[in-house]
């Protein structure tokens, strides 16, 4: 990955790389290596970046590879089975939770904890080659209002938190994997309910509640998602100032 456009200081990489952290996990350190009921990943740093054991692919995007090089890309000494690992190392949940008093599994959260900022850094740079992969994936008529809000938002301040959020939280909305009845809840999705007018960061805040409001209501009744939009609208409460 390159360096990315966005202008992001180490202090504001900082304090939206704990934002997050706490969004995901309440900021706690055992929380940097999850690894969720029903779920066939592993959730690992402050943005639950997901990392598919050997033959398991889901519907949803992996992308604690691309953090590993990337971490390695900026000099982090990683421990050598992490370097080398080509798949997770944990089959499923069971040995997953089996293992999380291991040394292994503590050098990991040792990694974790101390690469805050460049893990934000990285979201960053996840979010920066989302606007193009959108803008592809959108109908051509949209295509010049998502970009114009995602500028407007990006540029309001606070603006690059929210956007960096959403992105590592629900996806850049792109995937045919992630809808419901055709209706999907990522980035693209977001911007593209934004109107146009008022404070941009509430703007984005709105259109996302509505996003993930719509979601819990078209998810199959088997999946309970009615359980997590408590959680998900009071994340989203903490995007506009």
């Amino acid at each position: 990955m390159a360096q990315s456009a966005l202008r992001i200081s180490q202090a504001e990489a900082d304090r939206i790389g704990r934002q997050i952290w706490r969004n995901e996990c309440a900021g706690t350190r055992d929380g940097l290596t999850s690894w969720n009921r029903g779920e066939d990943f592993a959730s690992l740093g402050i943005g639950h970046f997901i990392w598919y054991p050997a033959g398991r692919r889901g519907s949803f995007k992996e992308s604690f590879p691309a953090l590993r090089d990337y971490l390695q890309s900026q000099g982090t000494k990683l421990p050598g089975w992490l370097a080398d690992a080509k798949t997770c190392p944990w089959p499923d949940r069971a040995a997953f939770m089996a293992d999380f008093r291991s040394p292994r599994m503590e050098e990991l959260r040792s990694l974790l904890a101390s690469t805050v900022g460049l893990q934000a850094r990285f979201a960053a740079l996840r979010l920066e080659a989302a606007l193009p992969e959108m803008l592809a994936a959108a109908p051509s008529r949209d295509r010049a209002k998502i970009r114009d809000n995602f500028q407007r938002v990006a540029a309001a301040p606070g603006g690059l938190y929210p956007l960096m959020d959403y992105v590592n939280f629900k996806g850049e909305g792109t995937l045919p994997s992630e809808r419901y009845d055709g209706e999907g809840w990522g980035l693209l999705q977001v911007l593209a309910g934004m109107s146009g007018s008022g404070a941009p960061t509430s703007e984005f805040a709105r259109s996302a509640d509505r996003v993930l409001t719509r979601r819990v209501e078209l998810s199959p009744p088997s999946r309970g998602e009615q359980r997590w939009l408590p959680g998900w609208l009071n994340r989203i409460s903490t995007y506009a100032p």
